[in-house]
């Protein structure tokens, strides 16, 4: 018998690879053998397709059976092998035409009883199928809303492997159920739009991709499924004028931020809000977004598509890989900068972390990426994220408070507060002393405290002005730039300077910490609609930095 062909896809990080499936039925011994650098789990394949196919009226060949997944040095890992070989093998077998199965590509695992079970990752898979040239896509049923967020793609969904064989040897798209398409997130658009596609049979992504998006964003809600949660809102925040100022500063310019204050000051509240000032998602954002959580299998249910900047905040008891990501028996998953990339990573209680765990931060600040490496490769997962630092300012919290003295040793406060680095600080752009408000300053606040709308709108004009700035280069934010550009391409005159060039005399700001202040004074500049950045501007964002009242 011929040697048949089909597809799938191999997961490197969030990178989909192309990966060719053979199956070889020929005389010998009767066995099944499986070659192309594989792990335990399509090791364990042979046991799992072997019972669905016989489960599911599939006679398996008596005769050896041999299997390739090319190329052979890609590492293969998972269960979503499991679908394209067992089409693989029937092909071989002749049980479905040959012809027939080398062009579209299978993603799924196979349940004992013939079931085609949702598998992790299949955003990004779908996303390599289209970027090779593959044009349609056999998935799980559960996972279809998510392929189909590709566009030029048809999605064909199927539950169970009989199901399957059924359409190979028909070519019937019809004799397959069909799921509702991503957009459909309401159920009313779910109604009107299945006709449509019963009538296609399948899931056609042939543009139309940006009115999908906002279909989405507005079934979703404000967070779009997101880990910030609904009614939250900036105006609960009252009696802290300067920690607002600075989430908002933060929030139009991309800036990373520390809190430092007693318990109970409001320093998580604030932390909590700044998801609900920032922007939607872009299309291509909150495809990239939406493939690092596919991948770590923490996309919401029915919300494939993320399309608010997610929120993560881990317990100080987190380890190395649940933060920076890492696993176990060959199997990288994303830690949580990369699940906050384009979004926020909130540390509560930061001098609480493993110092380890802290200063790893380092690496990603700067380069907006994290790579895993291990003994079989090197794994690198986007890191672009938003970080914001909380702490008490010693183990009791207490001091500064009036009328609670603090009970901490001078040596045990400068322990507690040395956990943070330099280094670490030196990365962050803005610092905020948060105290807590008396009860006159609370109601007095109340009249100037403004909704997260309010100050989202602001945020929103400001990038857009930093947008048109950097329009033609890779940066979308201030806090984006290079050194370089800051320096070159917007150059501030000497007498805007001049508070600058004072610090570094005296030593109070690093060379690092010069181009933080430069960032965080056009941020400034954007959001009060100037050109460039002036002494006022430069001013302030040193004082924001040094973290000066």
């Amino acid at each position: 018998m011929p040697v048949a062909r089909t597809h799938c896809v191999g997961l490197v990080g969030v990178t989909g690879r192309l990966v060719e499936v053979e199956a070889d039925v020929g005389p010998g011994i009767a066995g099944t053998h499986f070659i192309g650098l594989l792990d335990t789990a399509i090791s364990e394949a042979r046991g799992r397709v072997r019972s669905a196919l016989i489960n599911s009226r599939f006679a398996w060949p008596d005769a050896r059976v041999t299997v390739s997944l090319f190329p052979a040095t890609l590492p293969k890992r998972g269960s979503i092998f499991d679908l394209a070989i067992a089409i693989a093998v029937l092909g071989a077998a002749g049980a479905v035409p040959a012809q027939r199965i080398a062009a579209p590509m299978f993603l799924g695992e196979l349940g004992l009883d013939g079931r085609v079970r949702p598998i992790r990752g299949v955003l990004p898979a779908a996303l390599a199928a289209a970027e090779a040239g593959v044009r349609t896509v056999v998935v799980p049923a559960l996972n279809a809303a998510e392929a189909a967020l590709v566009p030029d793609l048809t999605v064909v969904p199927v539950a169970t492997l009989a199901e399957l064989v059924g359409w190979l040897r028909s070519g019937d798209l019809h004799r397959l159920p069909v799921v509702a398409d991503a957009a459909s997130l309401s159920q009313d658009a779910e109604q009107a739009e299945h006709a449509e596609h019963a009538e296609h049979g399948g899931y056609a992504g042939h543009g139309g991709y940006a009115g999908r998006i906002e279909d989405a964003s507005r079934a979703a809600g404000p967070y779009g499924g997101d880990r910030g949660a609904p009614g939250l809102d900036l105006c609960d925040v009252a009696g802290q004028p300067m920690g607002r100022k600075a989430l908002e500063v933060c929030a139009a310019g991309g800036h990373n931020l520390w809190m430092l204050g007693p318990p109970g000051s409001g320093k998580t509240m604030l932390a909590e809000r700044l998801p609900t000032l920032l922007p939607p998602l872009d299309q291509e954002t909150a495809l990239e977004v939406s493939a690092i959580h596919s991948v770590a299998g923490t996309l919401p249910p029915g919300r494939p598509l993320l399309t608010r900047p997610p929120f993560m905040a881990p317990h100080h008891s987190a380890t190395m890989a649940a933060v920076v990501g890492g696993g176990s028996g060959g199997v990288v998953r994303p830690g949580a900068v990369s699940l906050a990339h384009r979004g926020v990573l909130f540390l509560d209680e930061a001098p609480e972390f493993a110092t380890t765990v802290l200063d790893s931060l380092r690496q990603p600040l700067e380069s907006g990426t994290v790579t895993i490496a291990r003994a079989v490769g090197a794994v690198t997962f986007p890191a672009r994220f938003m970080l914001v630092l909380a702490a008490n300012p010693c183990p009791c919290g207490l001091q500064g408070t009036v009328g609670h003295p603090c009970k901490c040793t001078p040596a045990g406060r400068r322990r507690y507060l040395d956990r943070l680095s330099g280094p670490l600080l030196d990365r962050v752009d803005v610092k905020v002393k948060i105290g807590r408000a008396t009860r006159a300053e609370l109601l007095a606040d109340r009249h100037f405290v403004e909704t997260s709308a309010t100050v989202a709108e602001r945020v929103r004009l400001a990038r857009e002005r930093a947008a048109r700035r950097l329009a033609g280069s890779p940066w979308r934010t201030n806090a984006e730039v290079s050194s370089s550009a800051l320096h070159r391409d917007f150059r501030l005159p000497d007498a805007a300077m001049a508070p600058l060039h004072r610090g570094l005399d005296v030593g109070t700001l690093s060379a690092r910490g010069l181009d933080r202040v430069l960032r965080i004074s056009w941020t400034i500049a954007d959001l009060t609609c100037k050109d460039r950045p002036g002494q006022a501007e430069t001013s302030a964002a040193l004082a924001l930095w040094l973290g000066v009242d």
